[in-house]
């Protein structure tokens, strides 16, 4: 694409992935994909993440995992034991319910505090006090006794695990590679949506077995082991550059990027499998785990603008999309908890440990999609690209929505319309897999289109996103109980069933029309890079 002047104008979300005539001057990556452009261009520095040796990224991506895992599981431990926590405290369920859409709420919204701090001071001190204050609301959640204490409890316990749902997309491309993002990606989502599946399971057996306090508790040592864990191996990821790190293209065009003065002198080779120059001095075990690092302390601060900025983003059609995606995937997940005790309790007379068992389910299904949008999913980027001349488009993902297409309806409707004609019980557990595997698509998939599209911008972004789709999910918490009662169960899941498959049918839309409305965006675009670049918050 080329502007008024004849200049050469970079499309964001296009770029050229693979280097089919080997003309190109850029670092490629190693093994059987040495065709593969590493985008974005890592630094000649062996400290910048893109650059890092296997085992250490192995060691960040543990970290981002575990903070997932134990914040996700204390966000859903209680699904399963709302009863027991009813009878108990004299809190109706509507109460209960209502505490933990406001928690989800403020999980979104909390993005706009705490993102911007990991941005400006630091991911690893971000990530250490959200796991320590998560587990301070699980101790405190046993001793609410009114609704206003339980709501207030639910509203810290959302505002202070906020960064589970932003920063630690923003890590996986601070150290991953584009070719590579899709299947880490892809474990985040596994480990956000199988933690909220797993939790209930456990929850029920520690429920009768120790009552449903100890759930909580057990909650707190998981944090507590956690940090522990975090503070002796969490690494910075955050670093920074003074460019996008993807060089500007053109579908037929090639444009070499030349190495850079400090790239050409005294070359070694480095464990991502190109070269750099050794003046660079590597940081010790200690210089890695301190609370803040140096360069993140002497940027100038910017945090009024990052605070504002995703709000504007909103206007940008494609991140805008990207929260619709996500939102409306996972509303279907909120359905389902609101309605499980309901169908599995009720309609088949599940014991809460068994509701909780059932959950088994939606684990299996999280596992195949995180499978399938993350090593699958990478696949059919890089070979798309290959039919493309090289150049990877960011709806290249979207296609893999297909399967969506059918399992939507089908898992609403076996899950709902199943129940109501009273199938075997098997059916309704099945069809929670289903709801859970399309769950993870949308996680997964609305996430990469975001960050593909916008990456110099995917740390205020991914907040946009996130904002969205919490809103929906709060909005539809108040909508699914009167949805049901005043519909039925077969009414309501087949209407939900159509607005589903409605839904899906938008990413054809995207397919046909995304890289037009990013090519509107260019100036835009351009404009907060450079914006972002002076300020050296550019990741």
């Amino acid at each position: 694409m080329e502007n008024a002047s004849g200049n050469t104008v970079h499309i964001p979300g296009t770029v050229h992935l693979v280097d089919l005539l080997g003309t190109l001057n850029a670092k490629h990556a190693t093994g059987g994909q040495k065709d593969i452009v590493l985008i974005p261009a890592p630094s000649a520095d062996p400290d910048d993440p893109l650059n890092w040796s296997p085992s250490r990224k192995a060691l960040s991506t543990a970290c981002m995992g575990i903070y997932t895992l134990m914040v996700g599981i204390a966000s859903a431990a209680i699904y399963s034991v709302l009863e027991p926590i009813s009878e108990d405290t004299g809190l109706s369920l509507a109460d209960l319910n209502q505490g933990t859409g406001f928690m989800f709420l403020f999980f979104g919204w909390g993005c706009l505090v705490w993102q911007p701090l990991a941005l400006q001071y630091g991911k690893r001190p971000i990530y250490l006090l959200s796991m320590i204050a998560t587990l301070a609301t699980q101790i405190w959640a046993p001793y609410t006794k009114t609704n206003g204490q339980w709501l207030a409890n639910k509203m810290v316990q959302g505002f202070v695990g906020a960064p589970i749902e932003s920063l630690c997309e923003i890590s996986v491309t601070d150290v991953y590679f584009t070719h590579e993002r899709g299947r880490y990606i892809g474990l985040y989502a596994l480990l956000l949506a199988g933690s909220n599946y797993f939790a209930p399971i456990i929850a029920g057996f520690i429920n009768d077995g120790q009552g449903w306090k100890w759930v909580l508790y057990w909650c707190a040592i998981f944090c507590g082991i956690g940090f522990v864990f975090l503070f002796f191996f969490m690494e910075e990821t955050n670093y920074v550059r003074h460019t996008t790190g993807t060089p500007p293209v053109t579908p037929g065009v090639l444009i070499p990027t030349p190495p850079s003065d400090s790239e050409k002198a005294s070359p070694i080779p480095s464990s991502a499998g190109y070269y750099h120059a050794p003046a660079y001095k590597q940081k010790t075990y200690l210089d890695k785990i301190k609370l803040f690092q140096k360069a993140d302390l002497q940027k100038s601060n910017q945090l009024v603008g990052m605070m504002t900025r995703p709000l504007k983003f909103a206007t940008f059609p494609v991140i805008a999309y990207a929260g619709f995606s996500y939102g409306s995937n996972l509303v279907w997940f909120n359905v389902l908890n609101a309605t499980a005790s309901l169908i599995l309790g009720g309609t088949y007379d599940f014991s809460p440990s068994m509701v909780g068992l059932s959950y088994v389910s939606p684990l299996i299904g999280v596992a195949l999609a995180a499978a399938y949008t993350g090593w699958v999913g990478d696949w059919f980027v890089i070979r798309k690209a290959r039919k493309k001349q090289g150049f990877m488009e960011s709806e290249h993902r979207l296609w893999l929505f297909a399967p969506s297409l059918v399992l939507v309806p089908f898992g609403l409707i076996l899950w709902g319309v199943g129940a109501a004609q009273k199938v075997h019980w098997f059916g309704p557990v099945f069809a929670m897999g289903v709801i859970a595997m399309t769950n993870t698509f949308g996680i997964q998939l609305s996430i990469a289109y975001a960050i593909d599209s916008y990456r110099a911008l995917s740390g205020e972004a991914i907040i946009t996103v996130i904002l969205i789709r919490n809103t929906m999910s709060f909005a539809i918490g108040y909508g699914i109980t009167p949805w049901v009662t005043d519909m039925g169960l077969q009414n309501c899941f087949i209407t939900a069933a159509f607005v589903g498959l409605a839904q899906v049918l938008t990413v054809g839309a995207m397919i046909k029309w995304g890289k037009r409305l990013r090519e509107k965006s260019v100036g835009r675009y351009a404009k907060y890079v450079e914006e972002m670049t002076r300020s050296g918050m550019l990741h």
